[in-house]
């Protein structure tokens, strides 16, 4: 990619950000459409996590990577601090694949 392209989409990118700060409070959605929006972030949340989880190089990632974040999905949920989530997650798939689990 080229330095042009690369500043326009930079500004491009901070405009965007910029007009969602200016236009929040002139722009009014419907309860509905407010619905559809924040049910659509969660959605591309979840696709990200399951993607970044479950691929690696376009196959699968084995099974010690889903198993470290499936643990660090319930120690979340039990509402541990993040640092602990992370290190919790990150023992569980070294563990495994130091026992020779891909």
């Amino acid at each position: 990619m080229t330095l042009p392209a690369v500043l326009c989409l930079a500004a491009g990118t901070y405009l965007l950000r910029l007009a969602g700060l200016v236009l929040r409070e002139r722009v009014a959605l419907p309860e509905r459409v407010q619905r559809y929006v924040d049910l659509g972030a969660t959605a591309l949340l979840v696709a990200l996590v399951a993607t970044a989880a479950l691929t690696e190089d376009g196959g699968s990632a084995g099974w010690a990577r889903p198993a470290g974040v499936a643990v660090g999905a319930v120690t979340a949920w039990r509402r541990a601090p993040f640092v602990v989530v992370v290190v919790v997650a990150a023992g569980t798939t070294a563990g495994l694949r130091a026992v020779g689990v891909p």
